[in-house]
Parts: structure tokens; C-alpha cells; sequence
């Protein structure tokens, strides 16, 4: 794991992006970061930034007094002390990660990475020189002032960073109360891990000049050449995320304006060519396997996010292709997965090759300690202890349906247990194995309870999110669209219920069947064996049907949590409502079923 540590200042902190290479791609042979540096450059910057001419650069020192002609009597001089340095040009700082430009001919900060260009502040009119607070090899504190929409300089700000490729943003006082960022992104994301992440492309909104995203605590913002990602942290308040968009053909999300609520944010860029892709996909992938023009930088858990159905579904690339069984899908050859570092792509009616595959990632799996992670940047920032509810490690484990998981008792279900008692009673032993059958049936009972104790949570979910939906409703009549669509996505429980409960059936319908099973291993009769088959089709049909209805019931509640999430974005008055319900829906999509949907979603 990696290990990344900040020495994160308390003071009010200016915008900044920083970049985040890997070891091949910038950072020292042995993985050591370089140590900060302060420049001076001597004389203001122009119309350009040129970082090549250094002849007039001076480093400023982190003791001022070695600027004295004396520094030896000076430093044992009081009255010497409290030196504040002046600049004579523009303050540059850089480390092994990133070069960042207080440009104060353009009212604005630019960081240059090796593949990104972002500038922070409106970069409009002059403003002055910085002030620096703190200067030492382990990390530089600059006051900066930042140019306004109009051009006045009333907005300043603090920037730190240490050796560490993250920085910390604060408002230096009540006047700063949106941080501007521009820095052109091909995509956005705003990741979950309890749901689907919010994957927002430029095109689908023609004709928004702004979208709000309802981004809890984390943004990526995925820049232009597939070879860095923007990644946005902040503590929990009532901060918002607002995207400008600009272009028409080539559409793109242009700048990113973020209103602090009076608290800091973290800025880092990681920076590697590949770290993500789009891919195009189109009937050339229908039932076949396709080889991707995209190879994987480095080992880390890549994802992507796939049609299945008419609803968006993350998959994860696998080592090797394969099938998967779902309970409303059945079974399809799981379609995406890597052959060496080479993305490979099969495609189905099941999996649809619809629109495009965008790739990214999150978190790492098997990945080399010199590569920051979103992940790793959420943690070294907000702490573990506040990433805990956000990560919600505990709540992505898998529920288990098995009585006896700790004795190795395995495929637990009603299938699996039926096909188990039939060969005993296929073999004539069911007297002699009396005690291996009453376990297999108990076994098929704690599934089925279980079973339907999570059908109970999906119905009482439903119930509760209609009656807040018409609630809604009736306090903002202005989102009328949108809620009705919300309801109609939330009715399709009560729906599906009422369709299958008589395959369903209930616990009263369980201990019969346990009843009857159980009766067979009284004594040797001809017809056990018989009885015993008619018995598990019906296990297996009331089994069946819950395994069903379940994986239905997971589909509804993510495509709720998507449909409240896209359908915001452009209405900023229902922002606040589209985090409300989509909170609703990362409770109740807690610790899942293995039949609702594959381990660590």
C-alpha cells in the first residue's frame, strides 16, 4: 500500500492542479521526490510562459538572511529578523511532480505537468506579487492575490505544497467562495462505490452552457489525450461541483467552478499516457472477441461502464475471458478482460456494444507502490477515517446465504441442495445418510429465509422512496418531470412483486417443503425417490424465482440511483433532491446478494 504523507497547512490555501506521474514517468529512479524550490524569475513573465530561459531565475533561499551582506552578524541580530522577501518577477515552484506559475501578468496560476496545462483564477487583468509565508526544503507557502471576474484583484489566497504530489486549496477569507479551475476534460466523472459511478460525456448535453454535478466528496475529471486525470477531494459540507461547457462539434467540458462552502479542497493530476480510454463500440463487437488499440500503463482495478440491458453496469477487467450467470441477464460470456496488458472486448445482446466504452480507475489491484491512485489521493487528504463512509468497505461485502460457509458447506442454494438430497435418494441412501439430508434441507430453508428477508428490504425501500418522491412532488412542483420519472423507475418493485409472487411463494410455503422432504427419511419406500424429485423441482422453482426477482429488484434501485443523478445535472434545483434519493439508494444497495450482483461492485 502506498504510503503518500502531507504536511497540510492550516491556512487559507489558492487553488492549484498538481501532477501526479509514475515512476517511469517523471519521478526520480529510486521513487524520492526532489526538494521544493521557490523561484524568482527575475522580471515579470509576458505573454507567455517560457520555462526553458532561466538565465534570470534566482532561487529564493529558505533563509532571507543569507541575502544580508553579514549573514552571520545578521542572524545573531534581532532587528534584522522578520525579513520579508520581495519579488522582482513571478514565483515559480517546483518539485519532482509539477511546475507552478504565479503568471501575475494573467491574474492566475498555471501548473504545467509533462502531458496537462490547468489554470486556476478568472485570468483576467494584473494583480500583484506574491508574499511568501514559508520557504524550506520541505515545502513553500505563497500568499497569492487572484485577478476577479472583472479583472480587479480582490480575491488572495494561500498555496502550500510539500514534496508530496497533492495540494491543499483553501478560501483565504469569506470573499472566496467559488474556486475556478480551467483545464479542458473530455469526461466526468463522479464515482460511488455502492452504485454506478456518474460518467458525464460533453455530447449528450447540446445545448447546456453548465451542469452541476452531485458529487459526494470526490471528482474526476478525465482530460483531453487520454493521458491525465484530474482528481478532486473536499470534507463533507454543502459544497458544489458546476462544469462550463463549451464547443460545438468537438464539445468539451471546459472549466470547472467549485463553491467551497467555506472549506478547503485538494487538487492532484495523475499523470501517465493511457491512464484512461475511450472506445468506440459498434456491431463490430456483437459476439466477438475484439483486441483493443488500448494497452493497461500499469496493474490497477480498471473499470468500465457497459450496457447491460437498458441499464449502465460497471464491469471490472478480468485476467482471463469467461462466463457469468446473472439472475436477469442469465448467462453471457463476461465481456471485457486482459490478455498481458492487451484490452480485449466481447460483446453480446446481453451486453450491448452501444455508444462508447470509457476506461478508468480508481482504486489499485496489484499496483506498483510508485503509482498514485484517486483512491490513495481520497485517503492521504480526508483521512481514513472520513474515506471510511465514503469507500464503505464493509458495506460492498457480499451478504452470504450459506448456514454452514464456515464448515466449507458451499452452493447452498436450493439447486445446489436439491441436486445433492436426489443423488443420496437416486443411490437408496437416503435412511442411511438421514442426518447429511437434514443439514442439505436446512440449509436450503436459511437460503430461502434469507432470500426473503432481502426481497422485505427492496419492498420497504420502495414503499418509503414513493412516499418521499410524492412528497417531493408536492413541495417542488417545478420538478414535476423529474420525480414522475423517478416513481415510475421506483413502481417497477411493486410491479415485479406482484407478477411473481406466486412463484415466490412464502416462509410458510418453505417449512412445508422442508415437511415433506424431511418425511421421506421415515423408511425405505418406492416412492421416495419420485416424491423426492417433484419435491426439488418445486425448491427449485421457488428458489429460481427469488434469484430472479432479487437481481431485478438490484437493477431497479441502481437505475433509480443513475436516472436521479443524470437527470440533475442540468436542473440545479434538483441537486439537493438528487443526493437525498440517491443516498436512499446506496443504503439499500449495501452488502447485496451474490445473485443480485458480482462480489465487490
Amino acid at each position: 500500500m502506498k504510503s503518500p504523507r502531507m504536511c497540510l497547512a492550516a491556512t487559507a490555501v489558492v487553488m492549484i492542479v498538481c501532477s501526479v506521474p509514475v515512476r517511469a514517468y517523471g519521478q526520480t529512479p529510486d521513487g524520492v521526490t526532489t526538494n521544493v524550490t521557490l523561484w524568482d524569475t527575475g522580471a515579470p513573465l509576458g505573454e507567455t510562459i517560457d520555462l526553458a530561459d532561466r538565465k534570470a531565475w534566482k532561487v529564493v533561499p529558505p533563509d532571507l538572511l543569507q541575502l544580508e551582506a553579514d549573514p552571520r552578524k545578521a542572524s545573531s541580530d534581532p532587528g534584522y529578523y522578520g525579513r520579508e522577501y520581495e519579488f522582482q518577477g513571478d514565483a515559480i515552484v517546483e518539485n519532482s511532480f509539477l511546475t507552478a506559475v504565479a503568471w501575475s501578468a494573467q491574474g492566475k496560476v498555471v501548473v504545467l505537468s509533462e502531458n496537462a496545462r490547468c489554470e486556476i483564477g478568472s485570468g483576467v487583468g494584473r494583480v500583484g506579487r506574491c508574499t511568501v509565508l514559508q520557504n524550506t526544503s520541505e515545502g513553500v507557502t505563497l500568499e497569492v492575490p487572484l485577478a476577479g471576474a472583472d479583472g480587479a484583484a480582490r480575491e488572495a489566497g494561500v498555496l502550500t505544497f510539500d514534496k508530496t504530489p497533492i495540494v491543499e486549496i483553501r478560501p483565504a477569507g469569506p470573499q472566496t467562495k467559488t474556486f475556478h479551475l480551467l483545464s479542458p476534460m473530455a469526461y466526468a466523472v463522479a464515482p460511488d462505490f455502492i452504485g454506478d459511478d456518474l460518467v458525464l460525456a460533453p455530447g449528450q448535453y447540446p445545448s447546456d452552457k453548465t451542469l452541476t454535478v452531485p458529487c459526494e466528496n470526490f471528482f474526476l475529471g478525465l482530460l483531453a489525450g487520454e493521458s491525465s486525470v484530474l482528481v478532486m477531494t473536499w470534507p463533507k459540507g454543502k459544497q458544489q461541483v458546476r462544469l462550463g461547457l463549451e464547443g460545438q462539434e468537438g464539445r468539451r467540458f471546459e472549466s470547472i467552478d467549485f463553491d467551497n462552502n467555506g472549506q478547503g479542497i485538494y487538487l492532484a493530476l495523475l499523470d501517465t499516457p493511457g491512464i484512461w480510454h475511450r472506445e468506440p463500440l459498434g456491431v463490430a463487437y456483437l459476439e466477438k472477441e475484439v483486441a483493443s488499440s488500448w494497452k493497461k500503463p500499469f496493474p490497477a482495478r480498471w473499470v468500465t461502464p457497459l450496457w447491460e440491458g437498458d441499464v449502465r453496469t460497471t464491469y471490472t477487467f478480468r485476467e482471463a475471458p469467461g462466463a457469468i450467470w446473472r439472475g436477469v441477464a442469465g448467462h453471457y460470456n463476461y465481456p471485457i478482460w486482459f490478455q498481458g496488458d492487451q484490452a480485449f472486448y466481447r460483446l453480446s445482446k446481453k451486453v450491448l456494444p452501444k455508444g462508447e466504452s470509457i476506461v478508468y480507475f480508481l482504486e489499485g489491484q496489484d499496483t506498483p507502490a510508485s503509482v498514485w491512485t484517486p483512491v490513495d489521493i481520497l485517503k492521504a487528504t480526508l483521512g481514513r477515517q472520513s474515506c471510511d463512509s465514503i469507500l464503505d468497505v464493509p458495506g460492498r461485502k457480499l451478504r452470504t446465504h450459506h448456514r454452514r460457509g464456515a464448515a466449507g458447506i458451499r452452493r447452498a442454494c436450493t439447486c445446489g441442495g436439491t441436486d445433492a438430497i436426489e443423488a443420496v435418494f437416486k443411490a437408496g441412501q437416503e435412511i442411511e445418510k438421514k442426518e447429511y439430508i437434514q443439514e442439505a434441507v436446512a440449509d436450503m430453508v436459511f437460503f430461502v429465509t434469507e432470500h426473503m428477508r432481502r426481497l422485505d428490504e427492496y419492498r420497504t425501500f420502495a414503499d418509503e422512496m414513493l412516499k418521499f418522491l410524492r412528497s417531493a412532488a408536492r413541495s417542488q412542483p417545478d420538478l414535476k418531470t423529474y420525480i414522475e420519472g423517478l416513481i415510475e423507475i421506483v413502481q417497477r418493485i411493486g410491479d415485479q412483486y406482484e407478477v411473481q409472487k406466486e412463484n415466490i411463494k412464502t416462509l410458510e410455503y418453505t417449512e412445508e417443503l422442508s415437511r415433506k422432504t424431511l418425511a421421506l427419511l421415515q423408511k425405505k419406500d418406492p416412492k421416495n425417490l419420485p416424491t423426492c424429485l417433484a419435491l426439488g423441482k418445486d425448491w427449485r422453482s421457488m428458489g429460481g424465482a427469488q434469484d430472479g426477482v432479487l437481481a431485478e429488484y438490484h437493477v431497479i434501485v441502481r437505475k433509480l440511483f443513475q436516472e436521479a443523478g443524470y437527470g440533475c445535472v442540468n436542473q440545479p434545483q434538483a441537486v439537493e433532491l438528487g443526493r437525498a434519493i440517491r443516498s436512499r439508494c446506496r443504503q439499500c444497495l449495501r452488502n447485496p446478494d451474490g445473485y443480485e450482483i458480482w462480489p465487490n461492485y
